[in-house]
Parts: structure tokens; C-alpha cells; sequence
């Protein structure tokens, strides 16, 4: 490592996984019928309705944050959809637990205790509609690839900025632990860290440079915006928030561009890996077809058909 980069690494006994922070930015393509958006997209609206309805910030970021894992592995099959199935209270908890577990075996014995005691006590309810930012944030996608002077690199389908500010922001909670962050501040500046996109369509750093000495104040206005939007409450505890994210140099600031630049990164891998993937791993570790009484017919037929590697 370089002398520069000398004390911004995380602790190595306290590292989040990579795997578990790609299946966490996988929210974002996880849909199921009947409900409106992603999995990620609907976390980022539930809580910012939480905040709007008074909810306290750090319980939030672990409450999110416990969904989001276990989400990770059960997808859609959330508490509602669960009970909806005909599940008991007692029973849904057990396999949502179950799934936040086993997503998150690798993280430290406390954090995940804290976050299935998070979850355990969500008990999700209907708060008011969101401030209308959030409805163009699901709205509002991500610029994709770009670079002054050079054409833009589209990668379809584009996140959205409501779904990145969600990933940015459990990812955010965490990190929290490996740079001595709070949770709380990190997840509430990685949910309203682009609140300027939301009047602001993103062009990304082509566009940005091509502002030139306009960018800032286009961004402070659209970003006043936003914030006229809370109450006054709320608004103070955001810009509070918010003051970690000109630069790296504090705790709180490291953890918060620790998720930004993984979630930024990690966005653009996921659409790289298709073309790497090979039969093989599908039909191997990835068991495509699975153990089961007909799987000796279904590789027969597979291997009929020259399919099998």
C-alpha cells in the first residue's frame, strides 16, 4: 500500500465480505409481482416514510439493514408476503432470521446479533407517503459510464438513484464497525446523498466538468429543493448528516465513501459477470439441476442434448 493511502484501510480482523455486499447491490434486480419497484427500491422509500413519520434514525439503519440481509437470500419473501402465505408470526421470524444468518455468516458475532435482534423487532408499519423526492429518485437512473471527452458507456438496465442511495446505505451500516463509524450517520448520508439528482438529471463526469463553475450551484439549488421538503427536524438531522460526505478525512466520512465507491464499482461488475459465467458453474457448484427423484432423467436428457459439460 501506498504511503498515501496509509491509514484509510479498514481493520483487517473486521472487513464486510464482498460477496455479501454484491448480494446486498443485487436488491436492486430483485422484483416480484403485485409490488411496485425493487426490493431495494422499496426499502429506500419505507424508510425514508420511517424518518418522515419521526422514526429514530439509528434504530432505522439497523432495522434496514437487517431486511436488506435478509432479503439478500430470501428475496421477496418478506415478513407481509409470509404471513400472506398463511406463515405465523413466530414462523415467518424464524425463517427470516434464518436467511439474515446465513447471508451474513461472515460478519462479526455482534454485528450480526445486533442485526437479527433489528429484525426481529421490525414490525413494519404504514407511515405516511415520503417526501416527493423519493418518487423521483426511483425515477430518476444513473448516468452509467462516462469520461469528458469520450463517449458514454451504456449498461441497460440503469440502477436508479433510489436504489443506489439504499445500497450505498447499508453497505454504509456495515462498514460502520471496520472505521469506527456511526451507523446512523453513515445510513442517513448514503440515503440523501443525491438528493440533488432528484431535480438534476445524472450525466455523470462527462457532465459535471461540462458545468464547469455552474455544477455547485445547480447542485445547492436542487438540493435546497429537496430539503425544503422535511420537516425542520428531519432537515437538521439530514445536513448534519450530510457534513461527512466533501471528503474522507473523519470515520464517519471513510465509511460512507468506502460503500459509495463499492456500490459504484460493484454496479458495473454485476453486468460484466454474465459474460464470464459458464455452464459448467451452473450446472455444477451452482446445482441448476438440483438432487431430486427425476435428476437422473433430467441429465440423461440434458446429455441427449450435448448439454451436460
Amino acid at each position: 500500500m501506498s504511503a498515501a493511502l496509509r491509514g484509510f484501510e479498514p481493520h483487517p480482523q473486521a472487513a464486510v465480505p464482498l460477496g455479501l455486499l454484491r448480494e446486498i447491490g443485487d436488491l436492486k434486480r430483485i422484483r416480484s409481482a403485485g409490488r411496485r419497484g425493487s426490493v431495494a427500491t422499496r426499502l429506500f422509500r419505507e424508510a425514508w416514510s420511517a424518518l418522515a413519520a419521526g422514526d429514530d434514525a439509528a434504530s432505522l439503519a439497523w432495522s434496514v439493514t437487517a431486511r436488506a440481509l435478509a432479503a439478500a437470500r430470501l428475496g421477496d419473501l418478506d415478513r407481509e408476503a409470509l404471513r400472506a402465505l398463511g406463515l405465523s408470526a413466530d414462523e415467518a421470524a424464524e425463517i427470516l432470521g434464518r436467511g439474515l444468518r446465513e447471508a451474513g455468516t461472515a460478519l462479526p458475532a455482534g454485528t450480526l446479533d445486533r442485526l437479527a435482534a433489528a429484525l426481529s423487532g421490525n414490525r413494519r408499519r404504514e407511515g405516511p407517503e415520503p417526501p416527493a423526492f423519493v418518487a423521483a429518485l426511483e425515477q430518476q437512473p444513473r448516468a452509467g459510464i462516462t469520461c469528458p471527452g469520450r463517449p458514454r458507456i451504456m449498461l441497460q438496465p440503469a440502477e436508479s438513484h433510489a436504489e443506489h442511495c439504499l445500497a450505498v446505505a447499508v453497505y454504509g451500516v456495515l462498514l460502520a464497525g471496520p472505521y469506527g463509524a456511526d451507523p446512523a450517520a453513515v445510513f442517513l448520508a448514503g440515503l440523501a446523498h443525491h438528493l440533488h439528482n432528484a431535480a438534476m438529471p445524472d450525466s455523470g463526469f462527462t457532465g459535471e466538468m461540462l458545468l464547469g463553475t455552474h455544477l455547485l450551484p445547480a447542485m445547492q439549488r436542487a438540493t435546497e429543493q429537496a430539503l425544503a421538503q422535511l420537516d425542520q427536524g428531519l432537515r437538521r438531522e439530514v445536513e448534519r448528516a450530510c457534513r461527512i460526505l466533501p471528503d474522507a478525512g473523519t470515520p464517519d466520512g471513510r465509511a460512507f465513501h468506502a460503500a459509495d465507491v463499492l456500490d459504484r464499482v460493484l454496479e458495473i461488475e454485476q453486468h460484466l459477470v454474465p459474460a464470464r459465467l459458464t455452464m459448467a458453474e451452473v450446472l455444477g457448484p451452482m446445482a441448476l439441476v438440483h438432487d431430486g427423484p427425476v435428476k437422473p432423467f433430467h441429465d440423461a436428457v440434458l446429455a441427449a442434448h450435448g448439454l451436460l459439460p
